[in-house]
């Protein structure tokens, strides 16, 4: 059972147009990014680091030292113990039987630093696997299916209605109304943020990659794939009452308790395409009876807090990839990584400057990172 702390509001948490609002945010980073990469709106006017300004004012402020977008994390740390079955899909060096190590956090949506764990519609597993002859795997997953729209003019129009009122510092839920009536693909995402589960815990969340990649085999066999890592833990949903009085830490208390008593395990499961299933749009989910091959298991064995910890400083850009495993060209896959670089050399700079902005510690000041 969570920690509790006195409820609140009980009809702001569970209004569905600020609801909405705040997964949007989620997504504005990689909005931004790809609506710059496509050529919607022009470079020489839409620059990365004015991609980081829109991120900081969706914020509602600006939170010097830490992670513009999935500000609020745990680094973990593990191994990827692969089983063999792998191979036959990638030559990656992972999926050999035998362990990779790796530096990941578990965070939440949004990029407030202190933001409550019970409002925290999204969740996110990033990790950053070294191979034994130095091959790097950064993979960036999230407890949603898939993204909320299809095209580049969608995500732009999802940043702009995210954006705060500076009157209420909250989205114009009239505009959010008027996007959801232009994009009626948005009600699939509408409809999982409003029915899907909310899991007790990060560790009985399933994360998903969401984009699709492609695998090439030893024998030069390509096939697009998407992953999920589904967790052995057993699902335990949460009630609206019991996210109303949940700590507001209480997702990376409960990680640190569990790891106490043993790791935590996810089965790695890829899903292999079939015919006519989009592969450059997220928005698009696969048929649920697509082959799924279980490639091993995602072993966490320790947790650290994210100001000191070993994922501090990595960026989980998901097409830092190994041999075997490239990008599909979703779009988003390349945009992905436009504000990494501006974003952690802001907070490289505010460190420098002692302008970060933590109450509390002199130590949880420290740049903590890209986005996953």
């Amino acid at each position: 059972m969570p920690e509790t702390d006195p409820p609140r509001d009980a009809a702001a948490r569970r209004s569905p147009v600020p609801a909405l609002a705040a997964i949007a945010l989620v997504v504005t980073a990689i909005a931004l990014a790809f609506a710059w990469t496509a050529g919607l709106l022009s470079p020489g006017k839409l620059t990365p680091d004015r991609m980081t300004d829109a991120i900081e004012r969706g914020n509602g402020q600006v939170y010097p030292g830490y992670r513009r977008a999935h500000a609020k994390g745990i680094c973990i740390s593990g191994y990827f113990q692969g089983n063999g079955n792998g191979v036959a899909l990638s030559e990656a060096p992972m999926f050999t039987t035998g362990p990779t190590p790796f530096v990941g956090r578990m965070s939440i949506g949004g990029g407030k630093p202190h933001g409550d764990d019970g409002s925290a519609r999204v969740r996110s597993m990033a990790l950053g696997l070294v191979s034994g002859d130095g091959q790097e795997w950064r993979m960036a997953m999230n407890s949603f299916p898939f993204f909320a729209v299809s095209s580049v003019e969608a995500f732009h129009e999802q940043v702009n209605a995210s954006t705060p009122m500076p009157d209420t510092g909250k989205p114009d839920p009239e505009r959010m109304k008027a996007f959801l009536a232009r994009h009626p693909e948005a009600a699939r995402f509408a409809k999982w943020a409003k029915t899907a589960p909310w899991p007790t815990s990060f560790a009985n969340t399933t994360y998903n990659g969401v984009n699709t990649f492609r695998f090439t085999n030893p024998d030069g066999v390509e096939r697009h794939v998407r992953w999920s890592m589904q967790p052995q833990t057993p699902l335990v949903a949460m009630t609206a009452e019991q996210r109303e009085v949940a700590s507001q830490d209480f997702l990376s208390k409960d990680l640190i308790d569990r790891l106490a008593q043993g790791p935590l395990l996810w089965d790695m499961l890829v899903t292999l395409a079939g015919p006519g299933d989009s592969i450059t749009d997220p928005a698009q989910a696969w048929p649920a009876d697509r082959q799924q091959v279980n490639v091993g298991t995602v072993v966490i064995e320790s947790a650290q807090p994210q100001a000191t910890g070993p994922c501090r400083d990595i960026n989980f850009d998901p097409l830092l990839l190994p041999a075997g495993v490239d990008g599909s060209g979703d779009p988003i896959l390349a945009a992905r990584s436009a504000v990494y670089s501006p974003s952690f050399n802001r907070r490289q700079r505010e460190i420098a400057h002692g302008r970060a902005d933590d109450a509390t510690s002199a130590a949880s000041a420290a740049p903590q990172g890209s986005t996953p």
